[in-house]
């Protein structure tokens, strides 16, 4: 008596189903999850509490200075936001290489960087899309709190301060996810991520001399303030400017942690 072998059909890697895998292990993670549900909270609970407390003289606001504008009030969340998704970017990088998860992966796609790709396709769309709808509701529930001295959608430059927070929340989220990727250490790179954001234009203020201050600018976090700041200081970047280069910033990250994936062992 003999037993007919069954072989079932093998799939071809494809970019569209390692996406899919993608986004099912970034829903199934609870780390992912938690992460991306406290930046949420924290964009829109600092905003609306500074928004409460805009132009009351008995008050000092939230951590961070007072607000100079109602939108920069209702936005007032955005750097503590920013660090979260940053945050969620190196865990779903870095997080697989400390968990040995990355070998399961790299097992199953073997040409490594569409792993990446989809990475990146699943972050970009779900940060994106809660980094938008979280300032929306900041800036509107933010401006009714304010009243009367609020702003409104059709002011000029409040659409792009918005959306551009959005935009630039989710560049600061895939600037971790390169640098997880790239360090392949979860604290080394939210600690690089931290003083690349947060840190090292104050550092660049202090030390470089007068002459070469301009450069302060072009550093990422000045770029992206200048793509999101209601109005433009002066000697900073214009908008669309700054945007080009916070992009460039993230592209480089990005296109060196590719670099490393493809060239060096798991």
């Amino acid at each position: 008596m003999t037993t007919a072998a069954v072989s079932l059909p093998r799939k071809r890697v494809s970019l569209p189903r390692v996406v899919k895998s993608e986004w099912i292990k970034f829903w199934s993670v609870r780390s992912s999850v938690i992460t991306l549900g406290v930046a949420v909270l924290l964009l829109v609970g600092f905003g609306l509490l500074a928004s409460s407390l805009y132009g009351s003289p008995s008050q000092g606001g939230p951590p961070g200075g007072e607000p100079t504008d109602p939108v920069g009030a209702s936005l007032t969340g955005t750097n503590f936001a920013m660090l979260a998704f940053g945050t969620l970017g190196v865990l779903l990088t870095a997080g697989e290489y400390s968990t040995g998860m990355i070998r399961s992966s790299m097992t199953a796609v073997p040409k490594r960087l569409p792993v990446l790709w989809a990475k990146i396709a699943v972050f970009t769309g779900v940060v994106f899309v809660a980094a938008l709808a979280a300032s929306a509701v900041a800036f509107t529930a933010g401006q009714a709190l304010i009243g009367d001295a609020g702003a409104s959608w059709s002011d000029p430059g409040v659409a792009r301060a918005v959306i551009g927070t959005a935009v630039v929340m989710t560049g600061c989220g895939l600037l971790g996810m390169g640098l997880g990727a790239l360090m392949r250490s979860t604290p080394g790179a939210i600690t690089t991520l931290f003083g690349v954001m947060f840190l090292l234009a104050m550092v660049a203020a202090l030390l470089i001399p007068d002459s070469w201050s301009d450069l302060v600018q072009y550093l990422p976090s000045e770029a992206a303030d200048s793509f999101t700041a209601l109005t433009q200081a002066e000697g900073a970047l214009s908008p669309w400017a700054g945007l080009s280069v916070f992009a460039g910033y993230v592209v480089a990250v990005i296109g060196a942690a590719a670099w490393r994936i493809k060239r060096s062992d798991v």
